[in-house]
């Protein structure tokens, strides 16, 4: 039998390429000539590229017998995940290879900012001597806030207090007793722009981040301040931190990701106390070792037929494949159960009944870790890093099964006790022979609704007439229903409106609805994002 053939499009690291060559064909073109590229997926089983090949539909469509695409490294920008997912195409990448250097790197621009390294630099090279003029400040004693306390945050934390600083963090997914054990003190985001003579940025890009270092938040941190974003462009508003800069109400930056890249042209290069970086947080030697032989080790066990614990979209290998279409499912009633937390559980269990738990379901609570931290760290989730998420976060896990289930065959339910003692469980079910998915119960409150990309809570005082206010102004928001559900303890009692609606709901409708309703809660998930 011939061997598979691996198409490797990009600079793989040496290590990387010798764990591939014994077992497979390998076979290299460049990825960003499409010319080249194309014709070369004819017929390969693997594809490993970076971030310079764009793996789209039309790449996919070029690779019929392609079975698993591997970035090498931690972003996925360049991947059409969901077309991959469309054409049963493993995708995985390396995403704990960059952690390291990523954290190194936010300190390495906090110390060159302290001591404008770059314009001293700049100005003797130019034959200038200007001791003076680049007066710095010391790291030591001062206040150092921590945005975002996930794993490079918190190997940052970890080492700058080596320097004798105060660690302060904002996360609302970590609990202080965790953060504690690492020498951090659990702080508001306010308090944290309030006391803080630096910060430094570690969080996930999404739409509650985007932007949140802006006008607002730069109008409350001492003059003295500079700011470190070395996680993702955007979180950090560039033009906003421009104009603090050009007022005198931060002291200085350093900058390592861009809203937009490259970037080569920025309002910002014309301060001396801004150090700048086209993205070098994961560009280290060790580094790129580490995400050559993670994503080569990920093809081995793809092309094998075992399960991957990289992957990010269809997960395959080694389980039972009636447990495989529960692990969506799963992953998805995990981002719901976060949604509805707004915080991390004190301990979660994973509940499995029915005749899916006569099989190895461990994945399951894997998947379920997957979806709950999924959204609200910095760095991608795996089925690998997941539990010691949850570990480092200082949260329990169990999982619990029974075959016996008298209203469904199957159920899944991911239930957490909070700090505050409140509890939230989310269940689901996989229904008929496509395994529809089912979301069949938000605490305590059953119901029977398609998961949909796009879903809504509303808990109210059970009254007349809130079904048709909900939907008049979805209506004038051109929002159409796809489908809702009304559940209630009591008649009068609180009830619980289940929504899916075909797009996002705009925050200023969904706050209007919850002003007109007199909703005591109102969470939207958007599952596709």
């Amino acid at each position: 039998m011939p061997k598979p053939s691996v198409l490797v499009a990009e600079e793989l690291s040496p290590a990387g390429l010798a764990l591939l060559e014994g077992d497979f064909e390998v076979r290299h073109a460049s990825g960003a000539d499409r010319s080249e590229l194309l014709p070369a997926l004819a017929d390969v089983d693997a594809l490993i590229v970076r971030s310079a090949t764009q793996v789209d539909a039309e790449a996919l469509a070029a690779a019929p017998r392609l079975k698993v695409v591997a970035r090498a490294g931690v972003g996925l920008d360049n991947v059409d995940v969901d077309a991959a997912t469309k054409a049963g195409v493993l995708v995985v990448n390396a995403p704990t290879s960059n952690i390291i250097s990523a954290a190194e790197q936010a300190i390495n621009l906090l110390l060159a900012t302290s001591r404008n390294t770059a314009p001293a630099h700049n100005a003797l090279i130019n034959g200038e001597w200007k001791r003076s003029k680049y007066t710095g400040v010391e790291v030591y004693d001062k206040t150092v806030g921590v945005v975002g306390l996930g794993r490079i945050g918190a190997l940052v934390a970890q080492r700058l207090a080596a320097f004798g600083t105060h660690i302060i963090a904002y996360d609302p997914y970590v609990q202080p007793t965790r953060a504690a054990q690492i020498g951090v003190e659990m702080v508001t985001l306010d308090e944290l722009l309030r006391r803080s003579d630096y910060i430094t940025i570690h969080l996930p890009k999404n739409k509650d981040t985007l932007g949140l270092i802006g006008d607002d938040a730069l109008s409350k941190v001492k003059p003295s301040v500079r700011v470190i974003n070395a996680a993702r462009g955007g979180i950090l508003d560039e033009d906003a931190l421009y104009r603090a800069l050009k007022d005198g109400r931060v002291a200085g930056a350093g900058i390592d990701v861009w809203a937009s890249e490259p970037n080569t042209d920025s309002p910002l290069f014309e301060f001396e106390s801004v150090v700048v970086a086209p993205h070098l947080g994961a560009s280290t030697a060790e580094a790129q070792e580490k995400a050559g032989t993670q994503v080569a080790r990920s093809v081995k066990l793809a092309l094998s037929g075992e399960f991957v614990p990289d992957a990010v979209n269809v997960q395959g290998g080694a389980v039972a494949e009636d447990v495989k279409p529960g692990l969506p499912l799963t992953e998805k009633l995990g981002r719901i159960f976060t949604s509805l937390a707004r915080g991390v559980a004190d301990r979660i269990d994973v509940e499995v009944r029915g005749e899916i738990a006569a099989y190895d379901v461990k994945v399951l609570e894997l998947a379920a870790l997957k979806g709950v931290f999924g959204d609200v760290v910095e760095e991608a989730v795996t089925f690998v890093n997941a539990p010691l998420l949850a570990k480092e976060r200082g949260v329990e896990v169990n999982l619990v099964t029974s075959e016996d289930h008298s209203d469904w065959r199957n159920l899944i339910t991911v239930r957490g006790l909070l700090p505050d003692g409140q509890r939230v469980s989310v269940s689901g079910t996989l229904s008929g022979p496509r395994h529809h998915e089912k979301l069949v119960e938000i605490n305590g409150y059953t119901m029977e609704i398609p998961v949909n990309e796009h879903m809504v809570f509303l808990s109210y005082v059970d009254r007349p007439g809130i079904v048709g206010k909900v939907g008049a102004l979805l209506g004038e928001a051109r929002i159409n229903i796809a489908g809702m559900q009304v559940s209630r303890d009591t008649e009068g009692g609180t009830a619980l409106i289940t929504l899916t609606v075909d797009s996002s709901i705009p925050d200023a409708t969904l706050e209007s609805i919850s002003t007109e309703i007199e909703a005591e809660k109102t969470r939207q998930v958007d599952l596709g994002e």
